[in-house]
């Protein structure tokens, strides 16, 4: 059996006792960066043994994780925060035990983009995950996707992008639509903050961009008329 174990993005006391018994009772844990699992394990006092598992090396030890689990061990299967196979290492291995029909089970658990979606007000009936963006090549061409995109669209960006990342929404998008950037969920300076593309620049002009940011785009005022008129048309 292979575990997806979601684990804590901030607080550690989010991850739930069913993650705690399963890094306790399985064989091998798979860590994408093994001295920031080792705190975490440390920290619920669980001795249990570590191996290197990330996106430089999934596909090289894909197979030999592949034939341990055949011989009958259980592993799990984390990242560094939040749910692996989410904007992290994972989806390679699901695939190839779902292939070699070798049992997976997933923990329902933390992902920073829900609590950052809930925090932005925007309505959560619909929306677009989008994750990580290219830093190069490609970027242009899926901003002007966004242009067109009416629903919630969700961006997981580094503190180093934040400033380009709205930049270019507004260069592509225009200064129209409604953004929500939420930092570190879940940790002590965790922040929300709403505005359109320009109040948010002026925001993280002055306030220097820290942390792992959510970006929520709002959805277009067609999108917002369109769901209305359905509500009204229902009562």
């Amino acid at each position: 059996m292979l575990y997806i174990v979601p684990t804590p993005v901030g607080n550690l006391e989010d991850i739930t006792l069913r993650a705690l018994r399963v890094l306790k009772e399985t064989n091998l844990i798979l860590a994408e960066d093994t001295r920031q699992t080792k705190k975490l394990l440390d920290h619920f006092q669980i001795q249990n043994q570590l191996t290197s598992y990330h996106k430089f090396n999934e596909r090289k030890s894909c197979e030999q994780i592949i034939q341990k689990l055949k011989s009958g061990i259980t592993i799990a299967l984390v990242s560094d925060g939040g749910t692996p196979c989410i904007s992290d290492p994972g989806y390679i291995l699901v695939e190839s035990c779902l292939a070699e029909n070798i049992p997976v089970q997933c923990l329902p658990g933390a992902t920073a983009f829900v609590p950052a979606l809930v925090n932005s007000g925007f309505d959560t009936s619909s929306f677009v995950f989008e994750g990580f963006l290219p830093h190069k090549k490609g970027r242009e061409t899926l901003f002007k996707k966004f242009a067109k995109e009416e629903r919630v669209i969700i961006l997981y960006e580094s503190p180093y992008r934040v400033i380009k990342t709205l930049e270019q929404i507004k260069e592509f998008i225009g200064n129209e639509r409604q953004i929500s950037i939420s930092r570190e969920i879940s940790k002590m300076f965790e922040e929300t903050v709403k505005g359109n593309a320009d109040e948010l620049l002026a925001h993280f002009t002055v306030k220097e961009p820290r942390g792992e940011f959510v970006i929520i785009l709002g959805p277009t005022e067609i999108s917002n008329s369109k769901k209305k008129r359905d509500l009204e048309e229902e009562d």
